[in-house]
């Protein structure tokens, strides 16, 4: 029989790779506190427990005189076979504390893992914690040299800190990432090197850079080799988005018809879903803002976000819906749905989070709230100083919005 710790972590590998949690291990036989114990390595196991352990993970007792075997591998394995939003927190701990004692696990075990644990961040709306993780894989895939895998890991690293609100972070990065596509374009999917070019178009519009962002955009569209398909959706929405800042919202209806058209709900909900809330968001960037056609997608999209939207897609959601009813004169629903959307606002993008704050502004001038402009004109000069001039001018227009209502 083993001894501790090694008997500790044999027991908590044989428990995983069934998917089993201590709960259902404990029992008359076992209670959840010697359990724990066990598998920390504090106590030592006696026959009895063996015996009681082995017969509830229907194993043989010499399984427990196995050495344990890379863990990391078993969570992986059994990962994909555990479903369901509400597991995800005890899925990325399962992930976590695997990676903490992978001690010489391979690194390719241990990219692939890395590469989960950040996808289990993004959709718990960790986004510091994704980054890190992002970060971390970003060095492993260098370590690696391996092309895909860098292209990969900077890709979704870039997307990561321009969410955050780095935009010239994300830059360098998904420039780093075309310029290695580029190099080892036999070994880089072409989806990746497509979305690396999206990527970098839409930074280039948080920048400022429209011309370019827009020039990037069309270069994307017009290459696709077809007009249907996840990837078709993504480049028109990318393109409809850069040509609503440029001002050009004939054109970016068209293209966000476009998007709207590639993508049935059955090949991809999700993305479905999000299609329609920014389709929402667009309708209302335009001047004058299409409040009905914005109401028209919220609806559309309502029972999606109920099925499988996520916290962040739930307060994008509110939050369009506070916008709505604003630019309808519904100011009472506007306030309401504002306070619920701040609750969450920290799942938001880094531009979201400047529009709720700027809607905020608007309503607090409204009704008078003391330094509700002083508040506003400080906003639009933080986005300033951050670089970001197009969502700079956006305040600065809700500025002068506030001051002719307030």
């Amino acid at each position: 029989m083993l001894e501790q710790p090694e008997f500790g972590r044999r027991l908590r590998q044989l428990r995983r790779q069934q998917g089993k949690s201590q709960a259902d291990l404990t029992g008359p036989g076992m209670s959840a506190t010697y359990l724990s114990r066990l598998e920390s390595g504090a106590r030592p196991p006696t026959s009895r427990a063996v015996a009681y352990l082995a017969e509830r993970l229907g194993l043989p007792a010499e399984s427990f005189a196995q050495p344990p075997t890379s863990e990391l591998s078993d969570v992986l394995a059994t990962l994909f076979t555990l479903s369901g939003s509400e597991r995800s927190a005890e899925i990325r701990t399962m992930l976590q504390s695997a990676l903490a004692e992978s001690g010489a696990t391979d690194r390719q075990t241990r990219w692939q893992a890395l590469a989960q644990l950040a996808r289990l961040h993004g959709a718990l709306c960790d986004y510091e914690e994704e980054r890190a993780t992002l970060e971390e894989l970003h060095r492993l895939s260098d370590e690696l040299a391996r092309p895909a895998l860098q292209v990969h890991a900077l890709i979704r690293l870039a997307r990561s800190v321009r969410n955050l609100g780095d935009p010239l972070t994300a830059r360098r990065l998904v420039r780093t990432a075309l310029r290695l596509s580029e190099q080892h374009h036999l070994l880089v999917p072409n989806t990746d090197v497509t979305r690396s070019r999206l990527l970098l178009a839409s930074t280039e519009a948080e920048l400022g850079n429209l011309a370019e962002a827009a020039r990037l955009a069309d270069e994307v569209c017009d290459a696709l080799s077809r007009t249907e398909g996840a990837l078709a959706a993504e480049s028109f929405w990318v393109s409809a988005t850069v040509h609503t800042r440029l001002g050009e919202y004939t054109r970016a209806a068209a293209l966000l018809q476009r998007a709207l058209a590639a993508l049935d709900s059955h090949e991809n909900l999700t993305l479905w879903m999000r299609l329609r809330l920014a389709a929402a968001s667009l309708a209302l960037q335009t001047a004058p803002p299409r409040a009905a056609e914005a109401e028209a997608y919220l609806d559309a999209v309502e029972s999606a976000v109920d099925l499988v939207g996520s916290p962040l897609h739930r307060h994008e959601l509110l939050f369009l819906r506070a916008q709505l009813h604003y630019r309808k004169g519904d100011l009472s629903a506007a306030e309401e749905l504002c306070g619920r959307a701040e609750k969450g606002a920290s799942l938001l993008s880094y531009r979201d989070r400047v529009r709720l704050e700027a809607l905020r502004g608007l309503l607090d001038a409204r009704t008078e709230v003391p330094a509700a402009l002083d508040r506003l004109r400080e906003l639009a000069m933080a986005v300033q100083e951050a670089r970001m001039p197009d969502l700079a001018a956006e305040i600065w227009r809700t500025v002068a919005e506030g001051s002719a209502t307030g």
